[in-house]
C-alpha cells in the first residue's frame, strides 16, 4: 500500500491506517484471494493528481505520510492510492493490484515455493502487512493482509476497478495464483475459477473480480506484450477519457471492444499504463 509507513517508524508517523479513515473491515471480507486495492508508483504526486483528476474525474485526499502520498476518491469513495516513490525507489511508473490474503507471511512462502520472486516485504504497517512480488512470468502484483478503507464496500460492489492478467499461459497462471491466493480452495470465503470464452475467470460471490488471458510473451521488446497485470477503470465515456489524456500529455496505446464493452489502453506522461472501459 502506498499511503502508510512501515511499522518501524514512530507512532506519530504511522498513526494513520493503510488508507486514511480505515475501518476495521478485514481483508477476509474482500474474499480470500480477491483484488482489494490498486496503487500507482508515480514520479511526482502533483503531476499525477492533475493527470488522473482530469482523465478520470478523481479528487484526492492527503495522508499523514506527507506530501508524496495521496488517496484518489471517486464520488467521495477511495478508489486507488498514489505514491511519488518511483524515482526514490528506482522503479518504473506502474499500476499494481493488491490481493487480499489472511497472512502475508504465508503468501510470501507460497510465492517462493512456486519459484516466483518476493521483491519487497512483507512489511508491517499500521493496519496490516503487505508485499510486492513478481510471478514466474514476471507480472508484478501485491498482497495485503489487514484493514480496508472506509467506503471500500462501495469500491468492491460497484466495480470501478477491474484487473486482468496478460500472461503466456492463463491455465498455468491460474494454478500459480490459485496456490498463492487460495483460489478454488476448500475453505469458505475464497474465489472460484472457471474457463469461459477462452479466458480464466475468477469470481467472488458470483461477481467477476479478475480475468486471466493467454498470449503475452516473456521478454518481448514491447512491454505491452510482456506478462503483466492490467488495471482497468470503469468510466462512462471512453472517448472523453482518451481526449483528456491526450490533452494532458498522455498517449493512446490502443482501443477497441471486449466482452465487457468499449476500452482504451492509455499511458500517462510518465509511462504508467492503464485501461478505461465501459460496461454495456
Amino acid at each position: 500500500m502506498t499511503d502508510q509507513q512501515p511499522a518501524t517508524d514512530t507512532a506519530a508517523d504511522r498513526g494513520e491506517a493503510a488508507h486514511p479513515g480505515a475501518s476495521r473491515t478485514a481483508t477476509a471480507n474482500a474474499g480470500r484471494g480477491a483484488p482489494c486495492w490498486v496503487s500507482l508508483s508515480a514520479r511526482d504526486l502533483e503531476s499525477a493528481e492533475k493527470f488522473y483528476g482530469s482523465v478520470l474525474g478523481w479528487q484526492f485526499r492527503s495522508t499523514t505520510l506527507g506530501d508524496d502520498f495521496a488517496v484518489a476518491l471517486s464520488d467521495g469513495k477511495p478508489v486507488a492510492g498514489i505514491g511519488a516513490v518511483a524515482t526514490d525507489l528506482q522503479v518504473a511508473v506502474v499500476w499494481t493490484p493488491f490481493f487480499a490474503v489472511p497472512q502475508a507471511d504465508e503468501a510470501a512462502a507460497r510465492i517462493r515455493e512456486r519459484s516466483a520472486t518476493v521483491a519487497l516485504g512483507p512489511l508491517a504497517f499500521a493496519s496490516g502487512r503487505a508485499l510486492v512480488a513478481a510471478d514466474r512470468e514476471g507480472a508484478v502484483f501485491g498482497v495485503w493482509d489487514g484493514r480496508l478503507p472506509d467506503g471500500w464496500e462501495t469500491w468492491h460492489a460497484q466495480g470501478p476497478v477491474v484487473v486482468r492478467l496478460r500472461t503466456r499461459d492463463a491455465f498455468e497462471a491460474a494454478i500459480f495464483y490459485g496456490g498463492v491466493l487460495g483460489w478454488a480452495g476448500d475453505e469458505p470465503g475464497g474465489c472460484s475459477v472457471s474457463y469461459e470464452n477462452d479466458q480464466v475467470v475468477v469470481r467472488y460471490r458470483d461477481e467477476i473480480v479478475a480475468r486471466l488471458n493467454s498470449g503475452a510473451v516473456e521478454a518481448a521488446p514491447d512491454p505491452r506484450l510482456r506478462p503483466h497485470w492490467e488495471v482497468q477503470f470503469t468510466v462512462p465515456d471512453v472517448t472523453g477519457c482518451v481526449a483528456a489524456a491526450r490533452s494532458h500529455g498522455g498517449t493512446l496505446i490502443q482501443r477497441g471492444t471486449t466482452e465487457v464493452g468499449a476500452f482504451a489502453e492509455l499511458r500517462d506522461p510518465d509511462g504508467g499504463r492503464f485501461t478505461v472501459v465501459t460496461q454495456d
